[in-house]
Order: structure tokens, then sequence, then C-alpha cells
């Protein structure tokens, strides 16, 4: 038998990892130690754990939901292995009978959520999960980890394809991203809230997002002249799109101005790439050139540290740009890097929970959020108790029974992302802008609720004395 190198490892590695199995471990030791004591003190009852985003970042109006198919992947599949189990004793924190529970864990829970692609504001529940209380508490890690990594991502660059109003956007964030399962989970999100295409061609082969590239400055560079690089790249791939930058912009528009000269009807370009310098000023420049040499159909497209921000400027500017490449202020939400999300148990044994902690709410039991519209335009949400009944469409559906996926939760990603499309749209212009509203979307916690949740509170404070 051939020994096996360290790359051979390591692919293993990668390919098990990705496969979205063998992940039981990746949760925080307490989850466990919590779940080892419920089991000693027979606390196996049902429980509700609510996820839910405390407050919206400051340049946030809403969130986009994103990263349940990977959470319910997971949730079908957990489970713990063989070296998993020897791993645990090895710590010496854990009981065989515990272990030995832990070689026949599976998760029997429901879910209730929102679709990916919701608009989704502070406290509404985004997810909700129904299953007994080790269960319920052990994917805590898990669930928090993905959905805030995929909702925090989709947020960010609907901004830029906003921004960017109708003008291609393409990730090229991958090299910068934390990581290689946030950048494949990076570029799920980003098509999901508009971004046409992807540099990350493991992103493409896993989740089908289309692929597309340029070329960079050290091809040009590895050639003794731009010319001579562009002829030979254009011989492999003919409407492709040519880097104008390395050495000097202008020289090099000229240099593919004189390649479309001597191919004649064979030059096909596509586009040229403008990677750094006064974008504003020279989108300019080049159109113009271009234009006088009748090359009306090659377009412009820029890269080079671009976010929402200089990409409205350059928009609301005029400039002649056809297409942004976006890379690491969207891959890893520079100007909000985090949201306050939370998973908190809400109803234990038919009961509602909650914490008296200032400033950390928690509405208790299982809940219900509602969309209300006037004509084709959502204006308000109410948050009210699941058996509530309020006109408007209910946002949490139920996507997971008894450990199992429901045909409701499997719909491919151009579905949502046409969904993800439409419910924004819905939304009022204010809060669509990629602009602070002077008015915030409207978010009501239904009477019903309200008392509930004050019941629980009085019930709680007299127990705790």
């Amino acid at each position: 038998m051939a020994l096996k190198t360290t790359e051979d490892i390591n692919k293993k590695s990668l390919k098990h990892n990705l496969q979205n199995s063998g992940l039981a471990l990746f949760t925080d030791l307490y989850e466990l130690t919590m779940m080892q004591a419920y089991f000693e003190e027979g606390m196996t009852q049902d429980a509700v754990f609510s996820l839910f985003v405390r407050r919206l970042p400051e340049r946030r109006n809403f969130l986009l939901s994103c990263g349940l198919d990977t959470v319910l992947d997971y949730l079908e599949n957990i489970c713990f292995e063989d070296d998993d189990i020897s791993y645990l004793a090895s710590i010496g924190k854990f009981s065989d009978h515990f272990l030995s529970m832990l070689r026949d864990f599976r998760f029997t829970g429901d879910v209730y959520a929102m679709p990916e692609g919701t608009p989704v504001f502070a406290n509404e529940p985004i997810m909700e999960i129904v299953a007994s209380l080790p269960q319920a508490q052990i994917v805590e890690t898990f669930i928090m980890n993905q959905i805030h990594l995929q909702t925090l991502l989709a947020s960010k660059s609907y901004r830029v394809v906003t921004a960017a109003q109708g003008r291609t956007v393409v990730d090229f964030g991958t090299r910068r991203i934390h990581g290689i399962d946030a950048a494949l989970k990076a570029a799920r999100a980003f098509y999901i809230s508009g971004v046409a295409a992807t540099s990350n061609v493991l992103a493409g082969k896993k989740y089908g997002v289309p692929v597309t590239g340029t070329m960079a400055h050290s091809y040009i560079q590895s050639h003794e002249d731009e010319a001579s690089a562009y002829y030979a790249f254009v011989q492999q791939y003919p409407d492709t799109v040519l880097l104008v930058d390395t050495y000097d912009t202008l020289e090099g528009v000229q240099k593919v101005i004189n390649l479309s000269k001597t191919l004649g009807k064979k030059f096909k370009v596509k586009a040229l790439r403008l990677d750094s310098g006064d974008l504003y000023e020279l989108s300019c420049k080049v159109r113009q050139m271009l234009d006088n040499a009748f090359l009306n159909k090659v377009e412009i497209f820029a890269s080079g540290g671009l976010d929402e921000g200089s990409i409205e400027k350059l928009v609301s500017s005029g400039a002649p740009i056809d297409g942004f490449g976006v890379g690491t202020s969207m891959g890893v939400s520079n100007d909000a890097p985090d949201l306050d999300i939370a998973y908190k148990l809400c109803l234990y044994a038919g009961k509602g929970r909650l914490k008296l902690s200032i400033g950390k709410p928690v509405l208790p039991g299982r809940k219900q959020v509602f969309r209300i519209s006037e004509g084709k335009q959502d204006i308000r949400d109410i948050i009210v108790c699941a058996d509530e009944n309020f006109q408007g469409r209910p946002l949490l559906i139920p996507v997971m029974e008894k450990g199992r996926r429901l045909p409701e939760s499997i719909v491919n990603l151009n579905s949502i992302r046409n969904y993800a499309k439409e419910q924004v749209a819905n939304l009022p212009s204010r809060i669509k802008s990629i602009a602070k509203p002077e008015l915030p979307y409207p978010v009501d916690v239904s009477q019903a609720l309200s008392d509930y949740q004050k019941k629980v509170e009085e019930e709680l404070t007299i127990s705790v004395k």
C-alpha cells in the first residue's frame, strides 16, 4: 500500500469538509458540556430557540437573509464519527455513557425559517428551531456561524449591486476573504443578492454560480511588451477582457486599438479593464479613444478597491463604466464586519423563557412575522405569537420536520436570486436605498406577544427573588 503524502491528506480533508459532513465538533465546548448536563438531569423535553439580529448595523437599512440551505444540510447530516468520539474521550470531560449516546445522535427536530433572500429587520426571528433541548443546543454554533456570515455578505453585496444601478458587478474577493469556506459561501450569497458572477471556480462547480475572469498584471509583465501580450492572449480567448493599466493606461489602450486594426474582423475583445488611477477621468478618456477608433462595442470594466460608495460616486458622475469587479470591501464587509446575531432559548417544556439582561431582550415562545403591504409595497412588519393570525404574508415557513428537509426548502439558486429581487423590490424606496433613511422600516410586536413577554418576565422576576 502506497503511503499517503501530505498533499493527499490535505486534498481528502478539504473534500470531506466541503461535503458538509464530519462537522459535529464544529461547536463550542460549552455546548457539549451543557448537553451532557441536560442528559444527566433528564432535561430532554422540547425547546424553541430563536435566531435573530438584535440591531442593524449603522449603514444597513435591512439585512438579506442567507445561509438556510447550508444549515438544513448540516442538520440532516450531523453525526458524531468514531474519531470525534475518541477525541472527546481524550478531553476527559465526558462520561462513557454520554459518549455512547453521542454515537447514535441525530437531529430530529423541526425548523421554521425565512426563505433565503427575504429582507429581515432587527429582532425578527430569521429561524426558529424546535427540538429536544440537547439537540437544539448543540447546533447553535454552526447555525450562528453560517447564517451570520452569509446574511452579512448578502446584505453588503446588495448595497454594491444597488450602487451600480444595473451595471454588471463581479465578485473578485476570493483571495482576501477569510478562509476557503467563507469565500465559497460568499460567492453564493453575492449571487443571491444580484452579483452577476464570481472569479471563484470552485464556487461555480459547487453552487452553479456563473464564473468569469479577465487577466492579471503578471501576464502582461511576463511578456516583452504589452502589445505581444495582448496579441498572444486574444489568440487563445478572442472575446476576452484586456487589462490596460500595467504600465501606462492610455498607452495600453492605444496598443489595443492598434491590435484591432491588425486583426480587423477577427478582433472580438469584449472590454478593457481599468484597475488603478482616477477611474472617472480615465474611463472618460478611454471611452473617447475607443469611440474615435470605432470600437463603440468594447466596454469598460473597472476594479481596484471599490465599494458601494465609490461605485455610487462613479455612476452618479456619469463615468462611462459598464461593469465593476469588487473584491475585499465586499468580501469582508469592511464597513460592518459583524452582526449582533443571537440564538436564544425562548421556550422549554411548554414555558416561555427569556433573559432579563439590560439591552438584550428575548421574545418568548414560538413566533411568526407578518409583512403587511399596501398595494405592491411593503409598509411594516409585525412579530406575533405563532398561533396568531394577521393580514399580510407570513415570513417564517416550515422547512424541516423531524430532521428531514421539506420540499419547500429545496429551491435552486436562480429561484432564490429571483425571489430576493422580488422581495427587495416590494420595500419602500427609502429602505432600498444605500443611504440611511430618515424614517426606518417599522417593526411592531403584537399585543398578545407583548402581554406574553410581560407575563414571563413577571414570573421569572418572582422566581429569582
